[in-house]
């Protein structure tokens, strides 16, 4: 199965280094961070392993996981713009 994979710094290059300097100053922010790399990790796992479970589950672990991008986003466009 071909897996597409979503590093932020693949769907965020612009933000590079906005990424680093939010990941060592908030804490929230850190931990979205890594939360989606979990979900990420974990989707990628079950969809390149063909573990069988249940399609909900891996649907709202996606869903999950753009929240958060989501969240992550507003909070590097915010910060650019402060700065």
């Amino acid at each position: 199965m071909q897996v597409e994979h979503h590093e932020l710094h693949h769907e965020f290059p612009e933000f590079l280094d906005v990424m680093q300097v939010l990941r060592n100053s908030d804490s929230h922010f850190s931990e979205m961070f890594d939360e989606y790399h979990a979900l990420t990790n974990q989707v990628e796992h079950l969809e390149e392993e063909d573990v069988p479970v249940d399609d909900f589950t891996i649907e709202d672990m996606k869903k999950k996981r753009v929240k958060l991008k989501d969240s992550m986003y507003k909070m590097l466009v915010a910060h650019t713009s402060s700065h």
